[in-house]
């Protein structure tokens, strides 16, 4: 699945570099060649926007169902919405972003005793910083913030579902491309990966108390619009 997302990624990205690099030449066309180390277009202000995409990770579960700790393979979609700020500095720019989404990143396995064991990521948010060097009307991007999130841990057995739900806190770093469509619109492809740490749940029948840690990478693009 690692291969897939990476591939899934570097699609987004290219075309949204190609499409970028044309813009990019129809502006400079009847400028000189040489790169001025400032922004043909301008990056400052509010803006907000929808994304999706694809996430894959791991969810580690202590102690395992069974026994000792175990890490497992967990997936997932994602899909959400933006708000944030730049200051366009002229061949800088430096800016405050937030999202919130929905999720469904997680795995599940059959218990020893019958029934199924699922732990999963319900939603997730991140408020981060980010830098970035604008080109023209293309901007590669660096963010870094803190992450948050909502997770739940299911047993079913027997027709009966028994669940449980805990906040996660954590942290968030990626890179990103973003390409200006007009001077309102513009498109991004992104990758972040979200440590949102260890949290107990407790009670759950007929295995008790478990922590789960829940880290993933996600790949994904998105519309802003600038007001």
């Amino acid at each position: 699945m690692n291969r897939l997302g990476i591939a899934l990624f570097a699609s987004v990205a290219l075309s949204t570099s190609a499409f970028a690099a044309d813009l990019w030449t129809n502006t400079s066309a009847a400028s000189s060649p040489v790169f001025a180390g400032s922004s043909v277009s301008n990056w400052g202000g509010f803006y907000a926007g929808v994304s999706g995409g694809y996430s894959w990770g791991t969810t580690t579960v202590d102690p395992a169902v069974g026994a000792g700790t175990s890490s497992n393979n967990s997936q997932g979609w994602t899909l959400g919405g933006t708000a944030g700020y730049n200051m366009d500095m002229g061949g800088f720019v430096l800016g405050a972003e937030a999202d919130l989404n929905w999720a469904d990143i997680g795995y599940s396995q059959d218990n020893p005793g019958g029934g199924t064991f699922t732990a999963k990521t319900d939603f997730y948010g991140t408020v981060r910083g980010r830098a970035g060097i604008p080109i023209g009307q293309v901007m590669p991007f660096a963010t870094l913030g803190v992450a948050y999130g909502r997770g739940s841990a299911q047993v079913d057995n027997a027709g009966v579902t028994t669940s449980q739900s805990a906040n996660h806190l954590g942290w968030t770093a990626g890179l990103g491309l973003e390409a200006q469509a007009t001077s309102n619109l513009s498109l991004k492809a992104e990758y972040l990966y979200v440590d949102l740490g260890s949290q107990a749940y407790n009670g759950l029948p007929g295995l008790g108390n478990r922590d789960v840690t829940q880290r993933f990478s996600v790949i994904r693009a998105g519309v802003n619009y600038k007001f």
